[in-house]
Parts: C-alpha cells; sequence; structure tokens
C-alpha cells in the first residue's frame, strides 16, 4: 500500500522570494513557508533514506524519515527493500523506536499488531472481536516507493513521479566515482556523529558546496595538519570548480587529482599516510597498497544531492528538518567493507580529526549556520546573495559551472527548491 501527501496550496508567491542571484531570508524563517515545503518538497521529490550497507540482511532495518514523517527501511525475508511509515494502522503508533537492528517482525507496543519486514499485517491479538469487520490485506503498513542508485536507496510518496535514475541525471557519474573510495572493497556506511544547530536546514544545504568559507572557518582545522595537507586543501585559488547537475544537484571539486581514485595510483605516497602504507604491503601488492592508500584520504569533490544528502569527501552528511530553525545532522563515517584494518582505522580517526564534537570543522560550522539564522531574524526585508562566481559561469554538457568559490551549486539548489514549491 503507498500514500501519496498532498502538497498544499501555495501561500507566499515563492517567484518573488527566489531571485537568480537572491533568496529572501524569509525562507529561514517563515514557519509557514517551513510546513509548505515539508509538503512541496520533501513529500513530492525522491529524498534519500540510506545506503545498502545498512541494511545488509534478510531483516536488517533502520528507522529515519522522509521530512517529518517517520519510516522503517527494511529488507524482508526475499531482500527486497521497503520503506515503511512507521505508524501502526490501528491507532497511529510507532512500530518501531530503535535506530537500527534485525528483526522477524515489528510489533506496536500498545495493541500488539504486528507487521513482517514487507510491510504486510501478520497477527492482531484477540482477533475474535473484530468478528468479520477485518481483513488482515487491507491494512498492511504505508509504503513509499522505493528505487535505488550505487547502493544508495532512495523513496518518495509520489507514485507518479519521474524514474529515480532521470532524477538523478548528471549526479549519477559522481555517485559512481565517489563509491571508488572503497578502495577495492564496497563501501560500507557506518555509524554517525549525530547533532542539531538552531538554523533552517536549507543554511546547512548551501554550505557542503560552499568552498568559499573554508579558510576562514576551518582555521583551526587548517592549524592542525601537516603542511602537504595544508597545501592539498588551499583550494580557493586553485583549478576546482562547481557545477549545477540539474535537479537541483551539484558538485563542487577541491582537488581534481583526487577525483577518480583510481587513476594516478603511480603518483608518491603522501608522507601523512607512509605508514599506513607499510604495514599493508606486509598483506598486499603494491597496487592493493595504493589503491587502498589513495581511497583512504576521500574524494576530491563534496556532491549535493537534492533535497537531503551530500556525498563529501569521505563521509555522508544527511540533514533532517525539524522545525522551521532546528536542523539535525548525520556525519556518516564511511569505510571499506572487508577491507583491512589498519586502513578502516584510519578513516576512523580522519572522519573523527573533522567531524562531531571533538572535531575541528563541526564545531565552527555549527557556529556559522547558527549566526545566519540568528542574523535573518535581524529585519523583515533582508536578501541572502547568491551572486558569487555568475561573471565566469559558463554552460556545460551538463548545466552550468564557475570557479569553485562559486554559488552556482546554491543557486542550483534554490532554483529547483522554487520550481517544486510553485509546481
Amino acid at each position: 500500500m503507498t500514500i501519496e501527501i498532498k502538497p498544499a496550496k501555495a501561500s507566499c508567491n515563492y517567484q518573488e522570494l527566489v531571485k537568480h542571484d537572491r533568496v529572501h531570508t524569509s525562507l529561514y524563517t517563515d514557519p509557514a513557508i517551513f510546513d509548505d515545503e515539508m509538503g512541496k518538497v520533501f513529500y513530492s521529490t525522491w529524498v534519500w533514506v540510506g545506503h545498502a550497507s545498512e541494511i545488509p540482511e534478510a531483516g536488517s532495518f533502520k528507522t529515519t524519515y522522509v521530512g517529518k514523517q517517520p519510516v522503517i527501511v527494511a529488507r524482508d525475508r526475499k531482500m527486497k527493500v521497503h520503506v515503511l511509515l512507521n505508524r501502526c494502522r490501528h491507532r497511529g503508533a510507532t512500530v518501531c523506536e530503535h535506530k537500527k537492528g534485525k528483526a522477524a517482525s515489528f510489533v506496536c507496543p500498545y495493541h500488539g499488531w504486528s507487521y513482517a519486514t514487507d510491510g504486510s499485517l501478520r497477527g492482531v491479538p484477540h482477533p475474535e472481536g473484530y468478528a468479520d469487520i477485518l481483513e488482515k490485506g487491507d491494512h498492511p503498513l504505508v509504503g513509499l516507493r522505493v528505487e535505488e542508485y550505487a547502493g544508495m536507496i532512495f523513496a518518495t510518496f509520489k507514485d507518479d513521479i519521474e524514474p529515480l535514475d532521470t532524477y538523478l541525471g548528471a549526479a549519477k557519474k559522481w555517485m559512481d566515482l565517489f563509491m571508488k573510495q572503497g578502495g577495492g572493497y564496497p563501501v560500507k556506511a557506518g555509524n554517525a556523529h549525530r547533532f542539531r544547530f538552531p538554523g533552517n536546514w536549507k543554511i546547512q544545504l548551501e554550505n557542503t558546496t560552499d568552498a568559499y568559507h573554508f579558510p576562514l572557518v576551518h582555521k583551526s582545522f587548517l592549524s592542525s595538519v601537516d603542511q602537504q595537507t595544508l597545501d592539498m586543501l588551499d583550494f580557493v585559488e586553485g583549478s576546482g570548480y562547481v557545477e549545477d547537475l540539474g535537479n537541483g544537484h551539484s558538485v563542487m571539486v577541491m582537488i581534481p587529482e583526487l577525483v577518480d581514485l583510481e587513476a594516478n595510483l603511480d603518483a608518491p605516497i603522501p608522507a601523512r599516510f607512509e605508514e599506513l602504507a607499510q604495514q599493508l604491503r606486509e598483506k598486499h601488492s603494491e597496487e592493493e597498497v595504493r589503491r587502498i592508500v589513495r581511497a583512504v584520504g576521500g574524494s576530491g569533490f563534496n556532491l549535493n544531492i537534492f533535497p537531503n544528502i551530500a556525498c563529501s569527501m569521505a563521509f555522508f552528511r544527511v540533514l533532517q528538518p525539524i522545525t522551521v530553525d532546528q536542523t539535525e545532522i548525520h556525519h556518516v563515517v564511511l569505510t571499506m567493507d572487508g577491507g583491512p584494518e589498519e586502513a578502516n582505522r584510519t578513516r576512523l580517526r580522519m572522519h573523527e580529526h573533522f567531524q562531531g564534537p571533538m572535531g575541528f570543522g563541526t564545531p565552527d560550522d555549527s557556529e556559522a549556520w547558527e549566526r545566519v539564522q540568528k542574523g535573518a531574524g535581524a529585519g523583515k526585508d533582508l536578501w541572502i546573495l547568491l551572486n558569487r562566481g555568475l561573471p565566469k559561469e559558463i554552460e556545460t554538457e551538463d548545466g552550468r559551472r564557475s570557479d569553485v568559490s562559486a554559488e552556482t551549486g546554491m543557486r542550483a539548489a534554490y532554483q529547483q527548491w522554487k520550481k517544486l514549491m510553485t509546481a
């Protein structure tokens, strides 16, 4: 069973709030706009809900949200993936409160209705009370439409939406490149740093393709790395670029030589990875060592997939809207499934170096996002400028491109937002 959530009629003139080079701050502050975009964006397009490695076996599941709707992502006994509304069909209680796990069924704690991992209603306590007025086949958990690409699982409430393959479009080749950081092994999504910041979800959406802020906001991080890494991360004046990939998706290429992690394997191993390389040589060929070491540091780009997932160098950044001025962020660590323990340990330490409450990056980013939200409340007729890089923007086969510090990715996201909000 599927259900489509119909968005409300427009209450604002969104054409006037989103220009080609700026957006109005009411997009950050107006609760009515937030409620409207839940229906017109999150319930009307493809939304990322997980990675295949998070539910590896029959009965594996995770819980998450599509917009503000709680869902269960589960594999049934035939290994098919389902995305189910986490809501009992009897009286509406959630049937699963665990973040992840493995189960044969989901049982409502209120009255004991039980559901199989494909959502079908399996049992009802004391069925004689219903006599012949309850047909179990009519009351499965509500299922969303589900499709997958490159191990990335997406769901939508909208049955007549374009196929996921079409929606992703030019982003697919970047997803394929991103998955090469398995270093010859499958990519595995692990645990996440979860935190909330007092700001609108679109503020974070902008950040993933914002190279302009990096040297300033992340001074503490840059002061903590070796000179070779510092030189590599000095990309604002480099040859990278930001490209609009269509449908709100965009890519920011910061380190062009690390776009394809399977290329240039004969390049010198960075000094910071030489100890790891020596450890790996005890069990792996030189070619394998170079492939693994090159992958450990992650890809040289950030990929934004509208509206809620970023493939960001070496981790997934997932955004979850809570209220107009509250957003939850999940920074999901990625490892090599079955890969060398030494390499995965290095990836974990690198993740911790930047992410989480003790990292050098997350606290600084969070403060910047909070300040944007505070500033948005400073007046009623304020605009957010998104015009950086416009003079250098050129047409490409996939969309539009400008230099690495351009706001091309943000413009792409807001034009897709406007398209959905005015549909």
